[in-house]
């Protein structure tokens, strides 16, 4: 199907144009909270362990971390959720990083306790404090480690990972699908015993100003900001249209249907009615009621179907990937 598809002449949209951009500049004020707690404690911390979305490794990261947040602290990048990710593009990703500074760089699915990055996090903790200047704490015995990243990345989950892993321990760490879970700075958190380990979680922390709108909505897609803010039919529309581009049709058989388009109102339609899911509306007299489909609830399976995992592993930033690193090369 996907190769038969993918040779027709399908008349699909060339640019992405959208939306209010009011909604990517998206700052609440718990975020501003936030970010001044995490400055405050960071004289409390020997650490910095920095999470994003191996679906999106560029345009997940707010690049005023480094400056803002970690400083001179030992810094580790996890990318998390690489079993959604398409690692093809890892080299390139790896190199991209590194030349922003990440040194330091490991994969993770929290949801794998097998997982080998989840294996090396620890470890590496443990070595980069141990061979850096740790100042105020140079006495301290514990190991003290601030988790920071974009709103939903897996910030939480990954602590609760750790916690399980060496403590054999419950959830310490509230977690859910939702970007914003978390509104501030938490109490340290053990995670180990030997060697003593405390990691702090922290609210997400988005760019105030997000310039670039397919960034703005990439994060969207992938939860970074919740759904109303921007609209789950904008963000489904813009699936559809990111799925077309990468002749990826996945899509077909989950929405039910039977070629592609670049239609999201026809996407939708198709969809509702194979779900069975309609509304109850007045008609345009507004004399009586009538039943349309429900294309709220079939843009939500749709961005479900993606967020799952069920439209297959992807790479969303693969066009900034390589624009960046043939920068890199240059």
């Amino acid at each position: 199907m996907a190769q038969r598809v993918a040779n027709s002449l399908y008349n699909f949209r060339e640019t992405f144009r959208v939306v209010n951009k009011d909604v990517l500049r998206w700052f609440p004020g718990h975020m501003g909270k936030g970010l001044r707690q995490m400055q405050q404690r960071l004289k409390l911390v020997d650490c910095v362990i920095e999470v994003h979305d191996a679906r999106i490794p560029l345009s997940g990261r707010n690049p005023n971390f480094r400056h803002t947040v970690s400083g001179v602290k030992p810094h580790i990048l996890v990318l998390n959720k690489k079993d959604l990710s398409d690692l093809q593009m890892k080299s390139e990703v790896e190199a991209v990083l590194r030349k922003d500074g990440f040194n330091h760089i490991f994969y993770s699915n929290c949801k794998d306790s097998k997982c080998p990055g989840m294996k090396q996090i620890i470890p590496a903790v443990v070595k980069l404090v141990s061979s850096s200047e740790r100042y105020n704490r140079s006495e301290e015995k514990d190991f003290s480690v601030m988790v920071i990243g974009v709103p939903n990345v897996g910030k939480s989950s990954l602590i609760n990972a750790l916690r399980s892993k060496y403590l054999g321990k419950g959830k310490a760490a509230p977690v859910g699908a939702v970007a914003g879970i978390t509104r501030s700075v938490q109490n340290r958190i053990k995670v180990s015993d030997k060697p003593l380990v405390y990691l702090l979680d922290t609210p997400g922390i988005l760019t105030p100003n997000i310039s670039d709108t397919e960034m703005g909505l990439r994060l969207a897609l992938c939860a970074c900001l919740q759904d109303h803010l921007v609209g789950v039919e904008i963000i489904a529309d813009y699936l559809l249209y990111w799925l077309n581009k990468n002749n990826k049709f996945r899509y077909l058989e989950i929405m039910g249907l039977d070629e592609p388009t670049d239609d999201i109102g026809t996407v939708l339609t198709k969809c509702a009615v194979k779900l069975g899911k309609a509304q109850r509306r007045r008609d345009v007299v507004g004399s009586e009621y009538v039943w349309r489909p429900d294309l709220s609830a079939a843009a939500h399976y749709f961005i479900k179907a993606f967020r799952n995992g069920d439209l297959g592993r992807v790479m969303l930033d693969t066009q900034q990937l390589t624009s960046s690193v043939s920068l890199v090369g240059s």
